[in-house]
């Protein structure tokens, strides 16, 4: 069988497709909201609640697919997630009620959960260190290029088919990647079509496989490094997921636009927000290259983009032009940060625990966006207005950088469980 030089290259950008595909299909609802309301009648709180349903389910079972990705192995475990997540995708297409929508963004919450597990713990065994970063910024820029497709491919099929038609073409694509996946996907040491050179490059870099039974949750938060990375995610992902699942009705309900004009401008927030994933991991890696330490590579790329999320406060207040450049800033400032962030658990941990340790810092992440959630739609219930929450998802990212600073203190790989320190007595 012919080998593939740079085989790995090939893995990320297929984990790519697959977050693309992720963060086109959770996109579906919040772009054609506009269109899907005129079936299925939603206020603001309904809508925040619909939106609640996936992240609580998306944070349970990020937790979770962390855990059964480490137990399936990568290959079966993401085949497994991907197709679920496509299921309940095209479930969206099929339903007529507030409570049908729900029960479609749980099941879809539910799948979509295993994802960046699976993609970190692929990128653990393929990648050495000094690429981590990088390859993390490739299969995250996915996320941006779902999301920027996302307004004017969701406007089109919505204009041209109906706005159920969305699902049912978008899930489909989710079944076709399977296919792919389960063909292409080995551990490196078993790949058939890696070259020996590749194979030995990517294995000099892997610490030595520790035995013993696996290790737990119990046991993964006596380790102080975990609560910190777990605390900065519960913070800042709050942030992003406001910014993705209300820009397309906040420029709906505030400036008016119908779905075409959404399709128009929504994309370019996204596109930005892929640059900031492909930039922040070269960026890591090209200081790692230059002689900086893990330590200093990192924390120098998060506090660059922690400084970047301010600028929310300025959208409000700003004509639309400046109000899209403002959000084109602070969705660039957080996939620069999360590119980073999903590199930290394969920097500190050993490979057998990168799944459960990626799994519990997006499920504190997702846990922090449902408070967020559930804060926004009242506050626009209450008070009408989006000023405040611009306002607290700028200044969400820079309190999680303190966090790293004051908790993880050090990125370095963990080679025991530093339990978190207690009061003296």
């Amino acid at each position: 069988m012919r080998q593939i030089p740079n085989l790995r290259w090939y893995i990320a950008g297929l984990l790519a497709a697959a977050t693309a595909l992720n963060y086109l299909d959770r996109q579906n609802l919040p772009v054609a909201i506009s269109e899907v309301q005129k079936t299925i009648p939603l206020t603001n709180q309904q809508y925040a609640h619909l939106q609640t349903m996936f992240l609580l389910a998306y944070g349970l079972m990020y937790a979770g697919g962390g855990k059964i990705m480490d137990w399936l192995g990568t290959r079966t475990g993401y085949a497994v997630m991907i197709v679920w997540w496509s299921a309940a995708n095209l479930m969206h297409g099929l339903v007529s009620s507030v409570f049908g929508l729900g029960t479609a963004r749980f099941l879809l919450g539910l799948g979509e959960g295993g994802g960046f597990p699976g993609s970190a713990k692929a990128v653990a065994e393929w990648f050495p260190p000094k690429e981590r970063s990088f390859a993390f910024g490739i299969f995250n820029t996915g996320s941006s290029v779902g999301a920027v497709a996302a307004p004017p491919l969701i406007a089109a099929v919505a204009l041209l088919l109906g706005w159920r038609w969305i699902f049912f073409l978008t899930g489909a694509a989710g079944f076709v990647w399977a296919a792919v996946w389960i063909r292409i996907y080995r551990f490196p040491d078993r790949h058939e079509r890696i070259t020996p050179e590749e194979r030995d490059y990517i294995c000099a870099s892997r610490p030595p496989v520790e035995s013993g039974s696996p290790i737990g949750w119990l046991e993964l938060f006596k380790c102080r490094q975990v609560w910190g990375l777990v605390t900065a995610k519960f913070i800042s992902d709050s942030a992003w997921y406001f910014f993705i699942f209300w820009l397309p009705k906040y420029l709906g309900d505030v400036r008016h636009l119908d779905i075409k004009q959404i399709g128009y401008y929504a994309w370019i927030p996204y596109a930005c927000a892929g640059a900031g994933s492909f930039i922040g991991g070269w960026l890591s890696s090209r200081l790692l290259r230059s002689g900086f330490s893990i330590d200093h590579s990192r924390k120098i790329a998060l506090a660059i983009s922690a400084a970047m999320m301010p600028a929310s406060l300025l959208i409000a207040a700003s004509p639309l032009t400046f109000a899209i450049v403002f959000f084109s800033m602070a969705m660039f400032g957080h996939q620069f940060w999360s590119t980073i962030m999903q590199t930290l658990a394969a920097d500190m941990f050993v490979p057998k625990v990168v799944g459960s340790v990626a799994g519990l810092m997006g499920a504190f992440g997702s846990f922090g966006a449902v408070l967020f959630s559930l804060l926004t739609g009242a506050l626009l219930t209450w008070y009408g207005s989006y000023a405040m929450l611009f306002a607290i998802a700028g200044l969400l990212h820079p309190t999680a950088f303190l966090a790293i600073l004051a908790i993880v203190r050090k990125i370095e790989p963990v080679t025991r469980f530093d339990p978190v320190a207690t009061p003296a007595r």
